[in-house]
């Protein structure tokens, strides 16, 4: 897109590029999503950037009322399998925070020089900036939805001091963290979670969203005392437990979805809404991986515009996107665990979290175990394919992070033992989350190109036999 097209979809308040690009105004130091229902700025006022990052880090604000930083990331990055691509999603699993720049290179293969200048040249930030901008992000959550102490949320947020904490709101959002958690919805009488109890979460996504679909398979798929799907189609919940790098969790997602009020966008652009999400974390830290993961699990940043404009080209697909425009493609939570069950089925699955899986402290109802580490697998039953993908899972030969390179991930699948074709695409669909996967048997067109596990998702819902 070039600066007119985009300044074209700020005047028509076009939902659909929310995400994708940011503006920002001069004359008054705010940037916004290009949905943002405030009165359009000149022209001549506006300048455009690829991320929120780019906007803070160049003194623009956040807009109060539209709330940039709060939509759905741009799906090019989690559709791309270049260096950029895979940077972004690791930063969004937390890597630079955990880590650092050195262990976010380490992880790509490339030098922290080479990863910052390349990052920078296409998103304007470098992965410092884009960081600081989901710390600055998770801080806001936590204040406006939880009772912890704000020196708390500080360090729980990814700061490294309450100064740092203080500054970065203030640069970002024009307020002392104080005056942002009475900015809330609801102000000071709102009700707030803890991480006892549940941290009440928006899951954000762009577009229409076919939630039906998404719960039918997680509740197909359930692993007895790892997850649970509770409820009426319609109105379910879906429960699972959660490894996480400080600590574990136990998450719940409402299948009702929240839709924002449509605009008048002139372009027929839906506003998108949310899935409505408890986290009970035994760490605040990990609020950030844990929603990363759940958007990767119900797919909740892809573009559905872009999917459905190139399959319902195809007069196969075309009445079956018709009829579920918005499907998703959903992901793992826990990629080294859908490894796992692809390989060995529900069944074999739950006979491991029976045998090793780790029951939680306090349990509070539904799930109570973590599926089993891979260093736990590849200990307890090291022979045969399991052994063999455990073991690879465990010393890192194979990759299924966030950051992996899917076509190296895939070499590495195919060298173990027992792994046949089916169960490699599985793994690539599910646990790398590739957009663009056509299972063995299956007479994909290139066409669908590169949405092909969307085209899978319409013909195996729309009642084709799988493959």
């Amino acid at each position: 897109m070039d600066e007119d097209t985009r300044y074209e979809a700020v005047r028509s308040r076009d939902a659909r590029f929310d995400g994708a690009f940011f503006f920002a105004v001069e004359t008054t130091g705010i940037y916004c999503r290009p949905s943002c229902p405030a009165v359009t700025p000149k022209r001549r006022n506006v300048r455009f950037f690829p991320t929120a990052a780019a906007a803070q880090g160049s003194g623009f604000r956040a807009c109060r009322r539209c709330r940039p930083d709060a939509v759905p990331g741009s799906a090019e990055w989690n559709a791309r399998a270049d260096v950029v691509g895979r940077a972004v999603r690791l930063i969004g699993d937390g890597v630079v925070d955990r880590e650092g720049v050195g262990g976010l290179a380490d992880r790509l293969g490339y030098s922290a020089r080479q990863v910052q200048r390349q990052l920078t040249a296409e998103l304007g930030a470098g992965p410092v900036a884009l960081a600081r901008a989901q710390r600055a992000h998770t801080a806001r959550t936590l204040l406006q939805t939880t009772e912890l102490p704000i020196t708390e949320i500080a360090f729980a947020s990814g700061f490294a001091s309450v100064r740092q904490f203080n500054d970065t709101v203030r640069a970002v959002y024009a307020t002392t963290p104080s005056g942002l958690r009475e900015a809330a919805p609801g102000g000071r009488g709102a009700r707030r979670g803890s991480p006892a109890v549940g941290i009440p979460l928006r899951l954000a996504h762009r577009g229409p969203y076919q939630a039906g679909p998404v719960f039918d398979l997680l509740a197909q798929e359930a692993l007895p005392g790892v997850e649970e799907v509770t409820g009426t189609p319609g109105t379910r919940t879906y429960r699972r437990t959660l490894r996480l790098p400080y600590g574990h969790a136990v998450v719940a997602v409402d299948e009702r979805t929240g839709t924002t009020r449509a605009s008048a966008t002139g372009l027929g652009a839906h506003p998108g809404g949310w899935l409505e999400a408890r986290l009970r974390l035994t760490d605040p830290r990990d609020l950030t991986t844990a929603v990363q993961r759940l958007r990767r699990l119900f797919d909740l940043d892809a573009d559905p515009y872009a999917v459905d404009e190139r399959l319902a080209a195809d007069p196969r697909l075309a009445p079956l996107v018709a009829a579920r425009p918005g499907l998703r493609s959903p992901g793992a939570a826990d990629p080294a665990e859908a490894a796992v069950r692809a390989l060995v089925g529900t069944a074999g699955a739950e006979r491991l979290v029976r045998r090793y899986g780790r029951a939680l402290d306090a349990p509070s109802g539904g799930p109570a175990y973590l599926f089993p580490e891979p260093a736990v697998l590849a200990a307890a039953e090291p022979d045969g394919s399991l052994g063999a993908l455990a073991a690879a899972l465990a010393d890192g030969t194979l990759r299924l992070d966030p950051g992996a390179d899917r076509d190296e991930a895939e070499a590495a699948l195919r060298a173990l033992p027992g792994m046949d074709p089916a169960t490699v695409a599985t793994i690539r669909v599910r646990a790398l989350a590739d957009p663009d996967v056509a299972p063995p048997g299956l007479d994909a067109q290139d066409e669908w190109r590169p949405w092909r596990s969307y085209a899978t998702r319409h013909l195996l819902v729309g009642g084709a036999p799988s493959p």
